[in-house]
């Protein structure tokens, strides 16, 4: 099969859609599929290379770094993306945003005539956290973002997004095409228990301290994923066997510095910086707890690494992390934007190590459930029906999510 993916952001952008874009293409490519990939060019000028397997076409671009240092768009570029699709003769397109490129993607390929298909990974707060001035008209906000995401969604065949609660909230908000939750897949190969790691080296070559408590969060280090709540937490514990560690890069990283500095947590958080991907795994093994406290998550793939390396996980009570967690199972769940729960959730934890084996398990069980092998080929199920015509002209009540791939579609591929 002939495939195209569509999006504004790729590797190597550190964020969920990109990770999962990258993860998508690749294991569509590995399973013997023809795929392009089309996104704006980080590097300004359009250009065109083919990386494991995988066609990339690099639009003209321009960078938007008032907004964000990863902020790339490509504007009137329907006649760029026709000669590409002309050439390339997908049989699916498949989009993952709503922005310029991905609408230009859209209109030309129902021009061509050929089955779409979107993932959702967008949330008005994403950008809201990029607007300052949005918090004083925040209802008008959303309403104009969903409206946005939504124009351009409803003229595709069908959408998929990553959880349950993704899925409930996109046709809440007035979605009228068939909507199916799909995993963004992790890879259980390189995320797994590593029994044999020296945790203690493993630490001290990211400067976190061997014998404390160490909570990790790995990601992007941007105001949407509310670490300033994970710093006020570390205030209120005010423990000294306790260690946060913060791992990754991102506009926001100076100004928690900053805070970290008048808060006087001192070592108690080490920001790492960039973790390379070959030392992720070993950095998940090496910690004790892994935390997510953003309100914003469709998912959390960083998350479903964390726990498939074995890790008890310290969530916010927030979208799709509740699918990920359950309090006391493996791990705990604390009151969005409220960092005196999350400290008393993280007190919890810390005082209780003989539970983290076990918690860890379940971790794990949950995890392996969210297996990118099985993802990937979800969605050759929903490509190949697609081809066959199966979502032409389908249309759903509003208030309606179908919970899961049916039969038909799956066939034995499950």
């Amino acid at each position: 099969m002939r495939i195209v993916i569509a999006g504004t952001v790729h590797y190597p952008a550190m964020n969920g859609q990109a990770v999962f874009t990258e993860n998508l293409t690749e294991g569509l490519a590995q399973h013997g599929h023809e795929v392009l990939s089309i996104f704006p060019s980080a590097r300004g000028q359009a250009y065109q290379e083919v990386c494991r397997g995988v066609h990339i076409e690099g639009i003209h671009s321009t960078n938007l770094n008032k907004i964000h240092p990863d902020a790339y768009f490509s504007l009137f570029s329907q006649k760029a993306i026709l000669k590409i699709l002309q050439d390339f003769k997908p049989d699916v397109v498949h989009i993952q945003d709503h922005f310029p490129l991905s609408q230009d993607v859209v209109v030309v390929a129902r021009q061509l005539g050929l089955p779409l298909i979107g993932t959702n990974h967008f949330m008005p707060e994403n950008l809201a956290a990029y607007l300052p001035f949005i918090s004083k008209a925040k209802p008008v906000y959303n309403r104009v973002m969903w409206g946005w995401m939504l124009g351009m969604y409803n003229q595709l065949n069908v959408a998929t997004a990553q959880s349950r609660a993704s899925a409930d909230i996109m046709r809440d908000q007035g979605l009228r095409i068939p909507v199916y939750p799909v995993s963004c897949g992790i890879d259980l190969r390189r995320f797994h228990l590593q029994t044999s790691l020296d945790r203690r080296a493993f630490r001290m070559r990211f400067g976190l301290d061997p014998d404390k408590k160490v909570f990790l969060f790995v990601g992007r280090i941007d105001s949407e994923k509310r670490l300033d709540i994970l710093l006020r937490a570390m205030r209120i514990l005010d423990r000294d066997d306790v260690q946060l560690a913060i791992a990754g890069n991102g506009a926001a990283r100076q100004s928690l510095q900053a805070m970290a500095n008048e808060l006087g947590l001192g070592n108690r958080v080490v920001f790492t910086g960039f973790v390379p991907a070959e030392d992720l795994p070993g950095l998940l093994n090496s910690a004790d707890v892994f935390t997510m406290p953003s309100e914003a998550e469709l998912l959390s793939i960083a998350t479903l690494e964390a726990m498939s390396t074995g890790r008890p996980v310290l969530l916010a009570d927030a979208v799709a992390l509740p699918e990920l967690a359950s309090n006391g199972v493996n791990g705990y769940l604390f009151r969005p934007g409220d960092p005196a729960d999350a400290a008393q959730r993280m007190a919890l934890l810390a005082d209780h190590p003989e539970k983290w084996t076990r918690m860890g398990l379940r971790s794990q069980e949950k995890a392996s459930l969210h297996s990118l092998e099985y993802t990937i080929k979800q969605y050759e199920s929903l490509y190949a029906s697609l081809q066959a015509g199966a979502f032409e002209n389908v249309r759903e009540s509003a208030g309606h999510t179908v919970r899961s791939l049916p039969e038909w579609l799956l066939g034995d591929k499950k």
